[in-house]
């Protein structure tokens, strides 16, 4: 495929068999969680390779125009009015040609865990609950669902029954946690098997958050 999104790559050992595209929070780039991979425990795990993209740069809204790395336009402070819906569509399809490039190159898709962080995880909720193709798992930090009110008619059956893992922390003062509260309800409410993870943290990663994250890899990708 061409015009893909510049990225960078990780192989936990050599001839991976299970794929990780994790995407970064507003502001960031794609080296904001590579070097997280050393502090993964991935020997339960298959090898991997994980995909870190760089999203492009455009002006946001809420920073005062200011140009930088986002999945979409961020317009209000609550999240949810006035959402960004041409760009976050428009990142969905980059981040669905990164998920097909890793099929092109031999992963399942049922190999292929999408994750993400603020931002990034709104956009792995958004686009790997509608993807078309069964997922091995999505994985949801310090973010929540997009464009909540279309999701129903939006979803796709191959994905109602992948596991998603949720995280947040309890006092998230740029992702309030009732946002994420309220994307889990609904996701809970419509038969997700989705676990919840709530940790004494603002807006950041948790040390048990790692250990977390490297259960649900270990259990998905097994």
């Amino acid at each position: 495929m061409t015009n893909l999104l510049p990225r960078i790559e990780i192989e936990s050992a050599p001839e991976p068999t299970a794929a990780v595209i994790w995407l970064h929070g507003l502001g960031a780039d794609g080296n904001d969680f590579a070097a997280l991979v050393p502090e993964l425990d991935l020997q339960a795990c298959p090898p991997i390779r994980f995909v870190f993209p760089h999203a492009p740069s455009i002006p946001v809204t809420l920073n005062g125009g200011y140009v930088m790395p986002a999945w979409y336009d961020i317009r209000g402070t609550d999240l949810v009015s006035r959402q960004d819906t041409a760009g976050i569509q428009k990142s969905a399809l980059a981040i669905a040609a990164l998920i097909e490039h890793e099929a092109a190159r031999g992963i399942s898709h049922q190999r292929i865990v999408l994750a993400g962080f603020s931002q990034g995880s709104a956009m792995a909720l958004h686009t790997g609950l509608r993807f078309k193709q069964r997922l091995a798992g999505i994985m949801a930090l310090s973010g929540y669902l997009p464009l909540a009110d279309a999701f129903p008619a939006e979803r796709s059956a191959a994905n109602a029954c992948t596991p998603i893992f949720m995280a947040h922390g309890s006092q998230d003062p740029v992702v309030a946690p009732a946002r994420g509260e309220a994307s889990r309800d609904l996701l809970l409410s419509m038969g997700y098997p989705l676990q919840w993870h709530s940790y004494p943290m603002q807006h950041s990663v948790h040390p048990r958050e790692v250990a977390d994250i490297s259960l649900f890899l270990a259990d998905v990708l097994k």
